[in-house]
Formats: structure tokens, sequence, C-alpha cells
């Protein structure tokens, strides 16, 4: 083959792959990552400067960085959304003791690890957009690598039967920097029996 048709062949591919993300609205893995590193540095200026940063003053000023894990796409799920038709209002437990009402609106099914998951989808009683839940799990990670009380992922429907799931997103809830705050406890049923090694670590660890 000539070098001009090789040239050719790898610029046909370059347009096609363009034309494709374009055309489905995908994003490239070199954008996704830039996305996702600049989601962290937001929540580390959010900490560091801002006023309703859950962190001391004095913590502020000994705060350089967060702890993350690598980002890794494959953590990024499509999961098949199972409304519950009966749904409850559950009071959850907080890391002091008291209890905060949520809805148990749906559960989100996926295949991770070569195994199938499913998590429980809480919504606030007061949320204002139908399509946001609240998603407080734990794994194998939790108390070691990990925050003791589990992680949150802001999760969005995204489509009429499913939701994604994205754990590189999984942050820490303000009670993992200051014990002073209360922050609700993840359910049992979401308590997960393999590690997620992604998302943030445990503060100052």
């Amino acid at each position: 083959m000539k070098n001009n048709t090789i040239i050719l062949l790898i610029v046909s591919v370059v347009v096609l792959a363009a034309v494709v993300y374009t055309l489905t609205g995908a994003e490239s893995p070199e954008d996704y990552i830039e996305r996702i590193e600049k989601e962290r540095e937001k929540q580390f200026k959010f900490l560091r400067f801002e006023f309703d940063s859950p962190l001391t003053e004095e913590q502020k000023l000994n705060f350089a960085k967060l702890n993350f894990y690598p980002i890794d796409p494959t953590y990024k799920v499509k999961a098949r959304l199972l409304p519950i038709e009966e749904r409850k209002v559950r009071e959850v437990p907080l890391t002091d003791g008291s209890k905060e009402k949520y809805i148990e609106h749906s559960w989100a099914e996926f295949e991770l690890s070569g195994k199938t998951e499913k998590l429980l989808l809480l919504q606030a009683i007061n949320e204002p957009d139908k399509r946001n839940f609240f998603l407080a799990f734990a794994d194998k990670t939790s108390a070691g690598e990990t925050y003791g009380g589990g992680r949150y992922i802001n999760a969005r429907q995204d489509g009429k039967n499913s939701i994604t799931l994205d754990f590189n997103m999984a942050y820490n809830p303000y009670c993992a920097y200051n014990p002073d705050y209360a922050c609700p406890l993840p359910p049992k049923e979401n308590l997960l029996e393999i590690p997620i090694p992604v998302g943030e670590k445990n503060y100052g660890k």
C-alpha cells in the first residue's frame, strides 16, 4: 500500500471518529479525563477558599490537595433504572445519630467487574428536579483508602429507563473533613462487596 493511501486512510478514520462523536454527543476519552480533572479542581477550590466549606480556617491554611484514585473510564457505567412501585419514605441515619427523610425511588442495576450490582437511589423529599437522585454507597475500600462513612454520587436520570453512575465522581461527605457535620450513611442495600478504586480517597491519608 502506498504511503499516500495509508495517510488518506488514517485521515478518514480520524474524521469518521470525529463525526461519530459529534453525532452521538459522546465525549472522547481525552475530553472525559479533562472534564473530571476540572471538576476535581473546582472541588479543591471550594474546600480551600469558600466560606461554606466544611474545613475550618486552620484546616484551610494547611490544605494543599485532595487525594484521588487515577481516573478509570470503566467505572462510568450505564445502569438500568428500575422504579420502585410502592415508594416509601425512609429515615436515613446520620453520623451524629439523628435521621433525615428521603424517598426510596428506584434501583440502579448495572454490570461491573463481571458481576451484576444493584444500588438504591434515594430522592430528597423537597427535590424540585425529579431526575436528580442521591446515591450513598460503601465498598471494600471504605474505612481504609476511602472514608469509612461511605461516599456519594450525584446521579441524574439521562434516559427513559437508564441512569449513568460515574464512580470517578464519587466524593466524600462533609463529615469526612469535619466531624462537626452530620452526614447520611449509606443504606444497607448500598454496601458493595467489591472495591471501587476510583473517585475521592480518604481526607488526610
